[in-house]
């Protein structure tokens, strides 16, 4: 069982990934003195969750934390003075194609009805929903790191609430130059997978690596790999959205944010588009 929020997702939200109750600066202050229940899924032999308690044990130190189901949440959700980390299922009600989809959440516990109503401290695309845990779970670990950078980038600066964050977050894309990007093969579109092909679009150094690889430039915190989270229907026939974030593995900041519908032109997965732009960003750094 995961929680399941069918509503009003009409574009990104200033402060979050996912529109749903734009956080404000008092929230942030309230998370940071709250304690985060995160909250596991029903099924006891779940990757996620195994995952999820070996990630939040090593990396969460942004505030005290338990473990919960989601029977628990469903009592605790109200209890203001607590936070939540939780998979939320999502789908955007003005796209045409009703995909619904796995985020990461984090949110403030309010005496609210209905889940989408609790203030949204910040939400990441994680999967499509009914995609395997093995596309997702290997960079959970970078992604909670992230969660946590970007809580304390908008409590130190609250203007960036009020702003698009992600313009914020892609002028890092010259500093680019100098890593490695490290993809997984299947999350390049499959007219873009020859190294040759991104050769002609992309000047800097890309490796394509096994998940095993990321997860362990992710866990040693390497300085020189930025990799590629890209959220889509891996062979679904669903024509939906596909996300595409490149996140640094030694310090867990965005470098690139893209996204586009999936279609017979654009298939699923980081596009010779997408290198282009990068080249071109990267390129204004010399």
């Amino acid at each position: 069982k995961r929680i399941t929020l069918f509503t009003l997702l009409i574009c990104f939200s200033i402060s979050t990934f996912a529109e749903r109750n734009l956080v404000r600066p008092e929230d942030i202050k309230a998370f940071l003195k709250s304690t985060t229940y995160v909250v596991l899924e029903d099924n006891p032999m779940s990757g996620f969750n195994f995952k999820m308690k070996e990630v939040i044990e090593k990396s969460w130190s942004i505030t005290p934390y338990k473990f919960i189901t989601t029977k628990e949440f469903d009592k605790m959700r109200q209890d203001i003075d607590k936070s939540f980390l939780v998979l939320v299922q999502m789908k955007f009600d003005k796209d045409k194609v009703p995909a619904v989809y796995n985020f990461l959440c984090i949110s403030m516990g309010a005496a609210v009805k209905n889940i989408t109503d609790m203030p949204d401290v910040c939400s990441i695309p994680l999967s499509y929903d009914k995609v395997p845990e093995d596309n997702y779970i290997y960079k959970l670990e970078g992604l909670i790191r992230f969660m946590q950078n970007h809580i304390k980038l908008i409590d130190q600066n609250p203007t960036l609430i009020k702003n698009n964050i992600f313009d914020y977050y892609n002028k890092n894309t010259k500093e680019i130059k100098g890593k490695e990007l490290w993809v997984v093969e299947n999350d390049l579109e499959k007219n873009t997978r020859a190294l040759a092909q991104i050769r002609k679009n992309y000047n800097y150094t890309v490796k394509v690596v096994t998940t095993e690889t990321i997860e362990k430039a992710i866990a040693e915190k390497n300085p020189n790999v930025v990799y590629l989270h890209k959220v889509g229907p891996e062979g679904g026939r669903l024509q939906a959205r596909c996300y595409k974030v490149v996140l640094g593995a030694g310090d867990d900041q965005i470098y690139y944010f893209d996204y586009h519908t999936v279609s017979k032109s654009e298939g699923d997965g980081l596009l010779d588009s997408d290198f282009k732009k990068m080249n071109k960003k990267i390129g204004r750094a010399h």
